[in-house]
């Protein structure tokens, strides 16, 4: 709302890009991007320019299902989120095909009371209280990171890029090829279950992968045919 800085744009811009998001619109800007915002704006020009003009926030919200407003007060009836919990449910609704919106007021004063109003939760940045308010573009970041976050814990995990795990029977097998190895070395004990365990035990707690496990299967082997 009401942008007075081309700076604090161009940092923002590069901020939203830093962590995945495009969408933004300037409602009421006193700002535009001029060169001061295209010199913050590294690598980011493209979110710069990108950014959609709106003449009020309703115009600017209208398709939203969700509208957050950044602000520290308290008013009954609305919930008062920090950027960790609004971006968690913030990616729950996405996920559900809502649009949600977040709304920054500008540098010098910030929402306006009737801004406040219209937006359906608010939001705050817990800061200390010596030094309570934020740069505009730094407030930006901070929630466009929390949001990347929340993204990054929602998506699933790449098959391809996980190693396949130890089975148990590969456990299983490696235990008696480390029993026989250590066995036939003297170290253990003709029942040297419970020592055998204390050995085995960091191995199974790491969660080898089934390579990891093979390899060490095969150090028994030649530990134990070695001299």
């Amino acid at each position: 709302m009401r942008p007075r800085s081309s700076e604090n744009l161009g940092a923002a811009a590069r901020a939203l890009k830093n962590f995945g998001l495009t969408t933004w619109t300037w409602v009421e800007a006193w700002a535009d991007a001029d060169e001061d915002a295209r010199k913050l704006a590294v690598h980011a020009t493209d979110v710069l320019e990108s950014a959609t003009r709106a003449a009020t926030l309703d115009e600017a919200v209208a398709d939203c299902a969700w509208v957050v407003a950044t602000s520290s007060r308290r008013i009954p009836g609305k919930r008062s989120l920090s950027p960790r919990a609004f971006a968690s449910e913030a990616q729950e609704r996405i996920d559900r095909g809502e649009l949600v919106s977040l709304v920054f007021g500008d540098e010098r004063s910030g929402l306006r009371n009737s801004e406040v109003e219209r937006c359906h939760d608010l939001s705050s940045v817990p800061t200390a209280p010596e030094q309570p308010s934020i740069n505009l573009a730094q407030s930006i970041l901070l929630y466009a990171y929390e949001l990347h976050l929340a993204a990054l814990d929602a998506a699933p995990p790449s098959a391809d890029a996980l190693p396949r795990a130890a089975t148990d029977s590969d456990l299983q097998t490696l235990r008696a090829a480390t029993e026989a190895a250590l066995q036939g070395r003297g170290f253990l004990p003709q029942d040297g279950r419970h020592a055998l365990n204390d050995l085995l035990s960091p191995l199974t707690r790491s969660r080898l992968t089934q390579k990891e496990a093979n390899l060490w299967r095969a150090a028994m082997h030649a530990l134990r045919k070695g001299r």
